[in-house]
């Protein structure tokens, strides 16, 4: 510890969900059962964070996840260890742009990033 620095709360929690810019294009007539989505979380954490998935489009579902207490940092060349998934399952729809929502909260605090779900033949 530095001489005159305050010590760091163990309880304290310092998160951030770096799940944004993510794109998935699925087909119109078969979807996508069984797939995921990325939710990183970089600080350091005390509690269990949940995630998942919301806003999805109509008859698609989001089976959600958890990520342990811990600590996840960028390196120095800018790379993050994905730490989190949200298991989806995205039933067919109309073609189209869909923007689903990705959030994470350990119960104090809740934060969200878009989840652009493209529809179209030929993904």
């Amino acid at each position: 510890m530095l001489v005159g620095a305050s010590p760091v709360s163990a309880s304290a929690s310092t998160w951030t969900l770096e799940a944004d810019g993510q794109r998935i294009c699925v087909s119109p007539q078969h979807g996508w059962p069984n797939t995921y989505a990325f939710s990183p979380v970089t600080g350091s954490w005390s509690t269990l964070i949940h995630t998942g998935v919301r806003n999805l489009p109509p008859g698609s579902s989001s089976t959600g996840g958890a990520i342990y207490p811990g600590t996840n940092e960028r390196t120095p060349d800018g790379a993050l260890v994905i730490n989190g998934l949200v298991g989806l399952s995205i039933a067919p729809a109309p073609a189209g742009e869909y923007t689903a929502e990705i959030w994470a909260t350990d119960g104090k605090h809740t934060e969200t990033d878009p989840l652009l779900i493209v529809v179209r033949d030929g993904c």
